[in-house]
């Protein structure tokens, strides 16, 4: 991939620049958490985007995106916004740089990624990372990583619409090779965690379904924890979230709430739990324990939050089947991949049930991504 972007660069542009990389994310544990104030525990995979960059001496960005062959060329200034949508994602960045103080100047651009889009592994988040971390480098302008990781989510709200959490950005600017990071939502303080399975695989299967009531359904659910968290917090004034809430705290709204918000809390309460017992399970080197709370959160996304789908759930039930360590849906749920910790043992046993069942119930095969945990935003060349 660097070769043929070095390669369109130099046949566009007629000289040579940098080479930036970012990562995709997986999240082992920790869905629909971070609007509840809780935790959740990424990390950076090898997979993601390459950008090659060179300052040009003007105030204009020609930007090219290999894997769309397309073209997009824009000033600096909040009217020059690009209709691309590809293209806004690197305008939001520079928008968002100049906001805070940075000087930007214009510069040329190739980029192509590797992460799969659409399957939940944030290539939005990989290519915001990869133009704040470049931009930063290039022109020295000491922005810390956190503020890098704010300006990519920044990006995501105020130029292409999405009221996007915090996690993608920072796995992509944080990542660390061999570890998962604990990120609490709230205070956005952060711990890394050895994550080296010996004798287990981390693979993601893509259902290849998207349902489209995602964000009405999100919405919905967000409001239902919101309702719960306010009625808890007319006993217990301490609870600003879910995540500050017990189960018997839950229990004793039972009656003022409804059975959906009663439902959609318990699930939540649980998974704030449940990351809690990866993070001890984990510094002990115990991945039988991280493969039963990953089962517990698809139980819960599936029959408490009700995000799941047919596909995700006929995943999960062919892993548990084939006897793999762990198995959930991963990402916000009705659609997407499933994220499964396997026995090497049983890797290929289990591949080609869930490819050959799959393809049986639902007509075709789902995609396979195997998945190595790996550093966020650098530079290669």
């Amino acid at each position: 991939m660097i070769n043929q972007i070095r390669a369109k660069f130099n046949e566009l542009y007629k000289t040579e620049g940098s080479v930036y990389a970012s990562p995709g994310r997986i999240n082992l544990i920790g869905e629909h958490t971070d609007y509840n104030g809780g935790f959740v525990f990424p990390g950076a995979i090898d997979k993601g985007m390459i950008a090659e960059i060179k300052l040009n001496g003007t105030d204009k960005i020609r930007a090219f995106a290999l894997d769309l062959n397309e073209s997009a060329e824009f000033g600096l200034n909040e009217e020059d916004a690009p209709k691309a949508s590809w293209a806004r994602y690197i305008f939001g960045v520079c928008r968002e740089i100049i906001k805070r103080g940075g000087k930007i100047e214009g510069f040329d651009t190739v980029f192509a990624g590797d992460v799969p889009l659409g399957a939940g592994m944030s290539s939005s988040a990989a290519l915001e990372s990869t133009y704040a971390f470049a931009l930063n480098d290039m022109l020295s302008l000491g922005i810390d990583k956190f503020e890098l990781a704010k300006i990519g989510q920044s990006t995501e709200h105020n130029y292409v619409g999405v009221k996007c959490g915090i996690m993608d950005q920072f796995a992509s600017i944080f990542g660390k090779k061999g570890s998962l990071m604990l990120l609490d939502c709230r205070s956005l303080e952060h711990k890394y965690y050895p994550f080296d399975p010996k004798g287990y695989k981390l693979v993601l299967l893509d259902s290849v379904v998207k349902h489209e009531l995602a964000s009405s359904a999100y919405n919905k659910r967000r409001e239902s924890c919101e309702n719960v968290a306010k009625a808890i917090r007319a006993n217990h004034p301490e609870v600003e979230f879910l995540r500050d809430a017990t189960l018997d705290m839950l229990n004793e709204v039972k009656n003022t709430v409804s059975a959906e918000d009663y439902m959609r809390a318990e699930y939540v309460i649980e998974e704030v739990q449940r990351v809690m017992d990866v993070c001890e399970a984990l510094e002990k080197g115990d991945y039988e324990t991280v493969g039963d709370r990953m089962y517990g959160t698809h139980h819960g996304m599936s029959k408490l939050y009700e995000v799941s789908c047919e596909e995700l759930d006929f995943l999960n039930d062919i892993a548990k089947k084939c006897g793999v360590t762990g198995s959930r849906v991963m990402g916000g749920g009705f659609g997407g991949c499933t994220i499964n910790l396997v026995k090497e043992e049983i890797y290929d046993a289990f591949i080609k049930e869930a490819f050959s069942a799959y393809k049986e119930k639902f007509g075709h095969e789902p995609k396979l991504y195997n998945v190595i945990i790996s550093d966020g935003a650098r530079k290669l060349l």
